[in-house]
């Protein structure tokens, strides 16, 4: 049947939605055929969805008689099963704040609470890791340690899935993630916001946070020891060069990795009041090359893993603005793949023109300036 696709702020009440609408859901969040109501708008503003495929006023009639006939009852579906990962992303900082206070005030960790802020979100990084891509893109200067908090217990979930840890572990994960940071709450507002580089003795004050989030958390009892200790040791690095004791390989554990590598990768690719963001692309170059022997390789392969295992096809932004589409991966410099551009179909090998690299992945929830 003919349709025509029109803007979503022209769209008309009681027009004939003309085919399933997917928005990174398994089921479509409104199906063919609906007649477009108030709620269906509030959807498509959810979503951000800006056109959208209608059918004709002829073909209406149609369907409205292939109804009377079937006499089938409309499905009511709730509004909430569709609020975006965004929304529930955002929601999360609000409370997340809330509870930031709290520690503030001296108050201990509600767990209950914890878990309902982190725990939806890691399922739907799990079942979708494009999610990831989009984080920092949430993220600002102003309000960076939430987001951090937040960010750094997802992608050290999707860690942990990428290495075979069972669900139970993985959850665990991205709540020690998560509050691996809660100490920071701890550290004084003026150094916690400055907007300059901090002072050696300011630093001093920032490199004991992994303590106050282990006395945090130290008496949770929901909280696995090893994660407590993983908490604990997230600042430290294999080389000895981290913090708070300086602890080398052996010492340090496999969880605390995991985080460590999480909480590194968020905080290089995200806006800081001191610096700018910085690609995924070329973050896990850096962590591969330029932290080499801090991290366990195991971890930051699987990171690499998540980030580059595009398919072809991946919608992606270069350095230099132009937009591509990704055409190979080549094994030995993932992070470069082949990638097709745009605006004049020339076909560019990132491995061997390095003066420019891959700068975002183009999401479905990302948004084109």
């Amino acid at each position: 049947m003919e349709a025509i696709l029109i803007r979503v702020e022209e769209l008309q009440l009681g027009k004939v939605i003309a085919e399933d609408i997917f928005a990174n859901t398994q089921y479509p969040i409104i199906y063919k055929n609906t007649k477009v109501k108030p709620e269906h708008l509030r959807v498509f503003d959810l979503f951000n969805l800006k056109t959208v495929l209608v059918h004709n006023e002829f073909e209406v009639e149609e369907i409205e008689l292939n109804e009377e006939k079937l006499d089938v009852p409309p499905v009511a579906i709730p509004l909430q099963q569709f609020t975006s990962f965004e929304k529930y992303y955002l929601d999360g900082i609000v409370q997340l704040k809330k509870e930031f206070s709290n520690w503030e005030a001296g108050g201990r960790v509600d767990l209950t609470k914890v878990r309902n802020i982190i725990l939806p979100l890691m399922d739907m990084v799990l079942e979708d890791r494009s999610y990831i891509f989009d984080l920092n893109s949430y993220s600002n200067a102003k309000d960076y340690l939430y987001h951090h908090c937040i960010a750094t217990g997802l992608i050290a979930a999707v860690i942990a899935k990428k290495m075979g840890y069972e669900r139970g572990d993985t959850i665990q994960l991205a709540i020690a993630g998560m509050l691996a940071d809660s100490g920071m709450s701890r550290i004084p507002s003026r150094i916690r916001d400055k907007k300059s580089v901090l002072t050696e003795s300011e630093f001093g004050e920032v490199r004991k946070h992994p303590y106050y989030s282990y006395l945090l958390i130290k008496n949770v009892t929901a909280i696995k020891d090893i994660m407590k200790v993983a908490v604990y040791q997230h600042h430290e690095r294999l080389d000895g060069s981290g913090y708070p004791k300086g602890d080398r390989i052996g010492s340090i554990s496999i969880f605390a990795q995991i985080i460590a590598v999480a909480d590194v990768f968020h905080a290089m690719t995200s806006e800081r009041m001191y610096r700018s963001k910085q690609s995924l692309f070329k973050v896990i170059e850096m962590i591969k090359e330029e932290e080499f022997g801090k991290f366990d390789i195991k971890v930051v392969q699987a990171l690499m893993n998540i980030v580059v295992d595009l398919p072809i096809g991946t919608k992606i932004e270069l350095s230099n603005l132009e937009l591509g589409e990704v055409m190979f991966i080549n094994k030995y410099s993932p992070t470069r793949p082949l990638v097709k551009l745009t605006r004049t179909g020339e076909i560019v090998d990132l491995s061997s023109n390095r003066s420019f690299y891959i700068s975002r992945v183009i999401t479905k929830g990302y948004k084109l300036n």
